[in-house]
């Protein structure tokens, strides 16, 4: 058996790695270890890991026999943990109760008999109901029970939130997501409007808000909106693993609107996401919306490929195969969990979304991409205006950001600032030609000076887990701590607007999740 600190060792190595298969497996092999050695704090350590890993990879009610282990540990023996453990184990229980929703494969008892048990937990603990009464509106919901879903909901929205609250940027998508679903379409784009204008936000936002509002804008008949929400989001959810459960809206958006091509375009990109779904309630959404498009598609010889799965062979099929196919999987999800639940309401969800008839036909759609900084005057075709490698220049940067959709201004000196989420950025051209693109991130609240070893501790701990931004700390002289974050570019060959996309997203992703957490540091 490999040596304790060997475990330790290559515990540290394996959160570094990319969330997928072999993160999973070498996390899997550092708890048979740890178990075999009767090692509770590795394998305590080794699970919280394989929970996060399966919340943003796969399959996420893999999660579940994680959890509950952590829990049995840290209820048999709470002195070997601090409160940074039990605070994460209140997060990851909220996850748990979601995904125990998510899938038919444990009973409803056992769903609430868990979220009763965290909201005991929670009361004990002085915390907030907020998150408590999130979960018991998306249950209600679920189930149908919509009278019982709105009373949770009102208690949702005004109970304080604290610690354990979903972010501020992503409680109120769920939020509309819900009203949109009742058919309250300008009620729910009012709640989610704060994160689509960027006043609050998160590393997820304003995409993840977007895939509501693309519905809303589109039954309201405000169509441009609809597609500038659609063709937004969709350029990141497409290249995001985790992003499968918003597929279904993409998907969906495209049948309704004409765009049976597009539509089938997605569901043949992702077709394969569906075998390893992110749990059963996305996969029947997924398969749901896709046997819809392939409905209305009609009669086509365009053929789709299916990959190979376990027992089933890959094949070429016909549309109208893989919708019968599709729509016999969502309907077999959905008595499942009607069979779980004790009611009919997912299957009669699903019988309305594969009769669904197109709202209007062919909204014009904007560039599916994001525009380069190419200048026509140049004299470049306009296709190969994505390889050109151009100087860095204000205008350049600015494109990106138009094309995101993203509020900012250009101040005297040419540097660009804007807000994403709890962090003030700033980007500037250093250099003797403006060469090198430097981005910083300022997180909007202060520490005062007395707490300069904590200040110092948060940005080390995030330098050694992360790649970017590098956090540092800056004492004002003031009696305050201010913490930021550069990422620094040399770009002296230049650079081609597709890769400069890539950067700036990069920098805005990572910086708003090193502002979100150094907001989350004790008052």
């Amino acid at each position: 058996m490999t040596s304790l600190p060997d475990l330790r060792d290559a515990l540290d190595e394996a959160e570094a790695m990319p969330y997928g298969d072999g993160k999973l497996a070498e996390l899997e092999r550092i708890t048979a270890h740890a178990d075999a050695a009767g090692d509770v704090r590795l394998g305590y350590d080794a699970r919280i890991q394989l929970i996060e890993t399966y919340a943003h990879h796969t399959e996420r009610w893999r999660m579940l026999p994680a959890f509950g282990w952590c829990l049995a540990a840290f209820d048999r023996d709470p002195s070997m943990f601090d409160e940074e453990d039990a605070e994460l184990l209140r997060w990851f229980h909220k996850w748990a109760v979601a995904t125990l929703r998510n899938t038919p494969r444990v009973g409803l008892a056992q769903t609430v008999a868990a979220l009763d048990d965290m909201e005991r937990r929670f009361r004990a603990g002085g915390h907030s109901m907020q998150a408590i009464y999130n979960l018991r509106c998306r249950i209600a919901d679920h189930l149908g029970d919509q009278a019982e879903a709105r009373r949770w909901f009102d208690l949702w929205r005004t109970a304080e939130r604290d610690e354990n609250s979903d972010c501020a940027g992503c409680d109120p998508s769920r939020q509309a997501d819900l009203l949109a679903g009742w058919g309250e379409m300008e009620q729910a784009l009012h709640i989610v409007e704060p994160v689509l204008s960027g006043i609050v936000g998160c590393a997820e936002q304003p995409e993840k808000a977007l895939v509501v509002a693309q519905m809303a804008y589109l039954k309201l008949g405000r169509y441009d909106e609809a597609a500038r929400a659609h063709v937004r989001s969709y350029r990141r959810h497409r290249h995001e693993r985790d992003a499968f459960p918003f597929l279904a809206e993409h998907i969906r958006f495209c049948a309704l609107t004409g765009h049976v091509d597009r539509g089938l375009d997605i569901l043949t990109e992702h077709l394969s996401w569906l075998d390893r779904p992110y749990d059963e309630s996305s996969a029947m959404e997924f398969a749901a919306a896709g046997a819809l498009v392939c409905r209305l598609a009609g009669d086509t010889d365009r053929v789709i490929h299916r990959p190979s799965f376990e027992n089933r062979a890959e094949a070429d099929l016909t549309v109208a195969q893989l919708g019968a196919d599709l729509a016999a999987q969502a309907r077999d999800i959905a008595d499942r969990f009607d069979a779980r639940n004790g009611t009919d309401h997912q299957s009669r969800r699903v019988a309305l979304q594969l009769a669904a008839t197109p709202i209007v036909d062919g909204i014009e759609l904007p560039p599916d991409r994001p525009s380069s900084a190419w200048d026509p005057a140049v004299g470049l075709p306009p296709e190969g205006r994505d390889e050109l490698v151009e100087p860095l220049t204000v205008q350049a940067i600015t494109a990106i950001l138009n094309d995101r959709g993203d509020r900012y201004v250009v101040n005297g000196d040419g540097s660009i600032g804007g807000q994403w989420g709890e962090g003030v950025f700033t980007f500037d051209r250093m250099g003797e030609r403006g060469e090198v693109l430097l981005v910083r991130v300022v997180v909007q609240r202060t520490l005062p000076a007395d707490r300069l070893m904590e200040a110092y501790a948060f940005c080390n701990a995030w330098n050694h887990d992360r790649v970017l931004p590098k956090a540092y700390v800056h004492d004002t002289g003031e009696g305050e701590l201010i913490l930021a974050g550069d990422i620094t570019t040399d770009l002296e060959h230049g650079v081609a607007a597709p890769q400069l996309a890539v950067l700036l997203h990069a920098a805005i992703m990572s910086g708003a999740q090193f502002a979100e957490e150094a907001m989350e540091l004790p008052r």
